[in-house]
């Protein structure tokens, strides 16, 4: 389908070099492809959503290791350099996180040997292996735990917790999350909240020097590559939210500054890594915020035909809820 060749050509292959767009340009299930993985001296790997496969000299996806096309320093070094503008140095800053931030909101993570400076992680250097992952909106991914975060008459955004293992969906449901509150839900008679969204890991508005790639609302102000409790802290002070938005919040930092959000009065809806919230309990960090007894809404996520799917919604008491419970 034509739809997919100018998917492919526009949001991936142009960062390669010849070589491998020659190999890439054959794969057809584009839409399913969520990473593209590059390792010195080992096979091309693309992940898809529901498989990982590698990719043969001729464009076939293989399922054994041997039967890939061997990566080489040279094709490593000439993406890194298309991905760059063959101006590295430019990236430091960005490298130092261990990845660069590619137009479209598309990252290129980095693997290399690690320079040090005063013990703390200055740059990379002789990069071997690439993660090519490509930032993309699943529009309506959070349409059915909307009604469940929305709650009284007139509607009201609840302190809400994503909760998801690796891989399931988190951020792509926040995502649609926060555009969904930010633009309003006029079904739900819901008007729309100013959002203060801090995005720490530039995934999920996919910024490009600064400016969001994917939708997350006309309400929604963003901090992107900015840790979450100085980020959380500098909404508060410079844009008054009335929701602020973050990922994967687990640190003791995190937890100061969701209380910093919690007195002001600003309501919080965050994601963080697990298989249920029993095993959240475990944690530290989660133990205290469970005391303050402010989670109102834990929304589980499992991964099985797709990232994303909501297993289960409950209430601050550990209550079910179903779609119509608001």
């Amino acid at each position: 389908m034509r739809v997919k060749q100018d998917y492919q050509e526009q949001e991936l292959v142009r960062f390669f070099p010849q070589t491998l767009r020659g190999i890439l340009q054959h794969i057809t299930e584009w839409e399913e492809v969520e990473e593209v993985r590059l390792k010195t001296g080992k096979p091309l790997m693309v992940r898809f959503a529901r498989k990982d496969a590698f990719v043969s000299q001729d464009g076939v996806l293989v399922g054994r290791p041997e039967e890939g096309y061997v990566v080489s320093p040279e094709d490593v070094n000439r993406v890194v350099n298309i991905a760059s503008g063959a101006s590295l140095y430019a990236f430091e800053e960005e490298i130092r996180s261990g990845y660069i931030t590619l137009p479209g909101g598309h990252r290129l993570g980095l693997a290399g040997q690690v320079v040090l400076e005063r013990g703390r992680i200055k740059t990379q250097k002789h990069i071997s292996g690439l993660n090519f992952r490509l930032a993309r909106e699943v529009r309506g991914a959070a349409d059915e735990i909307v009604p469940l975060v929305l709650a009284g008459s007139p509607p009201r955004v609840c302190h809400t917790l994503i909760i998801s293992p690796p891989r399931g969906g988190k951020t792509t449901v926040l995502r649609d999350l926060v555009r969904q509150l930010s633009d309003g839900v006029p079904r739900l008679g819901f008007p729309g909240a100013t959002i203060g969204l801090v995005d720490e890991r530039s995934e999920i508005a996919a910024c490009y020097k600064g400016v969001p790639q994917l939708p997350v609302g006309a309400r929604t102000d963003v901090l992107d590559s900015c840790p979450k409790a100085e980020g959380i802290r500098l909404m508060l002070r410079a844009f008054g939210p009335e929701v602020v938005a973050t990922d994967e919040i687990g640190r003791a930092e995190d937890a100061r500054a969701v209380e910093d959000a919690l007195n002001a009065g600003v309501k919080v809806v965050a994601t963080a890594h697990a298989g249920t919230v029993d095993e959240l309990r475990k944690r530290p960090f989660f133990r205290y915020l469970f005391a303050l007894g402010v989670i109102e809404r834990f929304v589980l996520l499992e991964r099985r035909e797709k990232p994303g799917r909501v297993a289960a919604v409950t209430d601050g008491t550990g209550r079910p809820l179903g779609v119509k419970a608001c």
